[in-house]
């Protein structure tokens, strides 16, 4: 039995024999410090360098310049800077030059002189990549705003697009939530077109190749093909005549975006949950002349206020909240080490109190903007955000119901059947679940001028399809289930040549493969079918010497290595070697092996260490980093392993 490995840990400081009992507990141990009063966990959650950036530029844009925080968010903004001299879009990643425009802006506008080192540094690397003209759209709008590049070098966005029949190409609902909510105000930006405040009259001269108002600000075409070509030429072709358009359409739809925005403010959790929402939303306001003492405006400034985090001398924003997310994986782990422990039971406050905590958030009475395609559904999903009624998350859903199911308390079994019935419903035609929205993928819209950040849509992905069969798996639904049946066929389809899965919203085919893998073992599939063992022989061919695995988030761009990562990760390791277990692998020596690091690299305190970034917001755009992912993923591998052990079993019952 493996119960009682040992190792010499390298991370002990005291040099002592760790047993995997001991590992746990301690792992348990730090968990259950990080839980809040009531029950819930809520980890920081890091993304690139635009988002702590852009708060900085906001509050520029308002006139509300605020030297104590923006003087800790330039500390942080500096010692992120890559190698290179600019900003990567994930720890140690290549330069972007959209997120290094808004740092170095950014680091201007708090007060670093252009001649210092790091700026001079900084701005030659910018200047190398072609200057702040090869921005994206975003930051080109930004510069805009700012007067710092003349509006034509932003596509047309017509804020009359909010009239557009459910049948026209271009229709708001036909973009993915987050689009949604970022573009509505966005759109009241460019139809106003208003002038940053900008207090210390700050510009960016020196990040152009020539005149900022002469530069050759060339629209992108986003896909490359002759669709993208002929949108891109339409949007130039469209320009000139924009200025022939009655204001009486343009206030008609400024109206008809204050109703969306109003609708969905979500109170101090902001607007879709999301940092550049709320942003616009601010900045809306402002362009609007709406009082800074308007209770709209009050709650729009504390929701992003909430996204803050403090360290020291150092802060940066998050681009949102992640509470529910975070607390349905803690008690996952939870209840898997509570079996590992000892006799399990539910009326244990730490689950219970988590539980009821998470019951307590289900939407039930909120019509969110999915309902526009599936309008016969009851509401009964759950959102990523403490709130965010209007955008409940399909794959949070999965996971929060499952943790429910596994307590065995009969009292959530209505929950966890409404659940259900909202997530078979969230089903798209493809047979696949997307993150938000089903049949989100109106893929001609990818081909607009305003799309180049490759995210416009919300597209089903086989982690979150693999989460839906776990669950519904889970809970007893069985392969005869037109549900269930769907979404395998869907998997098997998306499976790539070398045998693993794309993970979109976890790094990366390491994360997708463990997701499916889980999700073929909850719905009884033959784990010794051949397409099962070609992912069991993919993960067995990418661990690492030292015995666990990790992956760059650089796997996210077409055609790159997915294999060129040498460093192994914690969260990672435990995403392998909880997808090897789903697969019957656990008595491997892939597994053994990988067990083996995870003890190995368990600090005294019972946490790892993980500074690479762990997940991905949109592939090559934006990229995250869970900071409790480190920790209660590889507690619920290590956990899962020892039950494997202890009961003698080769493959767990429950589906993540």
């Amino acid at each position: 039995m493996q119960k009682n490995i040992e190792n010499s840990n390298a991370a002990n400081s005291a040099g002592q024999h760790t047993t995997l009992d001991e590992v746990i507990q301690r792992a348990k141990t730090c968990l259950l410090d990080c839980q809040s009063e009531d029950g819930h966990w809520a980890f920081p959650l890091e993304a690139d360098v635009t988002i702590p950036a852009e708060y900085i530029l906001l509050n520029h844009y308002l006139g509300e310049i605020n030297d104590d925080v923006e003087a800790k968010l330039a500390n942080y903004i500096r010692r992120i800077q890559g190698f290179h001299g600019g900003w990567p879009l994930y720890h140690n990643g290549d330069l972007n030059v959209s997120a290094s425009v808004k740092a170095y802006f950014a680091l201007k506008l708090a007060g670093d002189h252009p001649a210092a080192p790091h700026m001079i540094k900084a701005r030659d690397a910018i200047l190398a990549h072609g200057g702040a003209k090869e921005s994206n759209v975003f930051t080109r709008i930004t510069l805009a705003l700012f007067g710092l590049v003349p509006w034509r070098a932003t596509p047309v966005t017509r804020i009359e697009v909010l009239f557009a029949p459910k049948w026209f190409p271009l229709h708001l609902n036909k973009v993915s939530y987050w689009t949604r909510t970022v573009t509505v105000p966005l759109l009241i930006l460019t139809a106003l077109r208003p002038r940053a405040k900008n207090p210390r009259n700050v510009s960016l001269d020196e990040l152009f190749t020539k005149s900022r108002f002469e530069e050759d600000y060339r629209i992108k075409n986003p896909t490359g093909n002759w669709l993208g070509s002929l949108m891109t030429v339409l949007d130039r072709l469209a320009w000139p005549f924009e200025k022939y358009i009655p204001n009486y359409f343009v206030n008609r739809g400024i109206a008809r975006a204050m109703n969306f925005i109003t609708e969905r403010l979500n109170g101090e959790d902001g607007l879709g949950g999301i940092f550049p929402a709320m942003a616009n939303a601010l900045m809306a306001f402002d362009a609007l002349g709406i009082p800074k003492d308007h209770p709209n405006v009050i709650t729009a400034r504390k929701a992003i206020e909430k996204l803050l985090i403090f360290q020291d001398d150092e802060a940066y924003c998050q681009p949102c909240l992640s509470p529910v997310w975070d607390t349905g994986l803690a008690a996952h782990a939870m209840l898997e080490a509570d079996k590992a422990s000892g006799p399990h039971a539910i009326e244990d406050d730490t689950i219970a109190k988590s539980c009821n905590w998470l019951e307590e958030l289900q939407i039930k009475d909120c019509f969110g903007d999915w309902a526009i395609w599936r309008p016969g559904i009851r509401p009964g999903g759950w959102a990523f955000q403490y709130r965010n009624d209007y955008y409940p998350d399909i794959d949070d859903t999965a996971v929060v119901a499952m943790a429910l199911h596994r307590t065995g308390n009969k009292n959530y079994e209505p929950t966890i059947q409404r659940a259900a019935e909202w997530v078979v419903g969230m089903q798209s035609k493809s047979g696949g679940w997307a993150a938000f929205d089903a049949d989100n993928e109106y893929h001609l819209l990818e081909n607009m001028p305003y799309a180049d950040h490759g995210a416009l849509l919300d597209p089903p992905s086989a982690d979150v399809s693999a989460r839906c069969i776990s669950f519904l798996a889970q809970i007893g639904f069985d392969n005869a289930h037109p549900a269930i049946r769907r979404g395998l066929i869907y998997l098997t389809q998306e499976q790539e040549k070398d045998g693993s899965w794309f993970g979109r919203w976890g790094t990366n085919y390491i994360y997708g493969t463990w997701s499916v893998l889980s999700a073929l073992n909850a719905a009884g599939e033959n784990m010794q079918a051949d397409y099962v063992r070609k992912a069991v022989y993919w993960l067995f061919s990418v661990q690492h010497e030292d015995g666990g695995w990790g992956e760059d988030c650089a796997s996210y761009w077409q055609n790159h290595d997915q294999n060129n990562f040498p460093l192994s990760l914690p969260s990672q390791t435990a995403w392998a070697v909880l997808g090897l277990m789903a697969a019957g692998e656990s008595k491997s020596e892939a597994v053994k092996k990988g067990i083996q690091f995870l003890l190995d690299t368990c600090q005294d305190d019972g946490d790892w260490q993980e500074e690479h970034f762990n997940a991905v917001g949109f592939p090559r755009v934006f990229y995250l980093r869970y900071h409790g992912y480190r920790l209660y993923f590889p507690l619920l591998a290590l956990a899962r392993y020892q039950n494997l052990e202890n009961t003698n079993t080769d493959r767990p019952a429950f589906g993540l």
